[in-house]
């Protein structure tokens, strides 16, 4: 098993979720987080006085998939988060020892 996390712009979140579940990818794992890459923030205006901002809002999704559908897996959130523009993110893989599904017991692929 392997553990795809990808961070992505929040506004494409709905594509991404959308694609993997046409492939059928069922359960995942969302969270708002702040950070910065080479985009390395911006700056904006309020009330004429100027401020930087560095962190940068960004969703991370994680989602744990038999080793045999990561490559689709990866596919699939790399056409639905793209935008080509500096900032669109990065996905991380993970191998991932067991899995447990608590109310059942089953292990392995099956606890997926």
């Amino acid at each position: 098993m392997t553990r795809v996390e990808a961070i992505i712009r929040p506004l494409r979140l709905d594509e991404v979720r959308a694609a993997l579940d046409e492939i059928g990818v069922r359960g995942m794992t969302v969270t708002e987080v702040r950070g910065y890459g080479k985009q390395r923030g911006h700056t904006e205006r309020y009330r004429g006085t100027e401020y930087t901002i560095t962190l940068l809002h960004k969703a991370k999704l994680e989602v744990v998939v038999p080793d045999d559908r990561v490559d689709e897996v990866v596919e699939a959130i790399l056409a639905s988060a793209r935008t080509g523009e500096i900032g669109d993110g990065k996905i991380f893989l993970s191998p991932i020892a067991e899995s447990i599904r608590i109310r059942t017991g089953e292990r392995g692929d099956d606890s997926l």
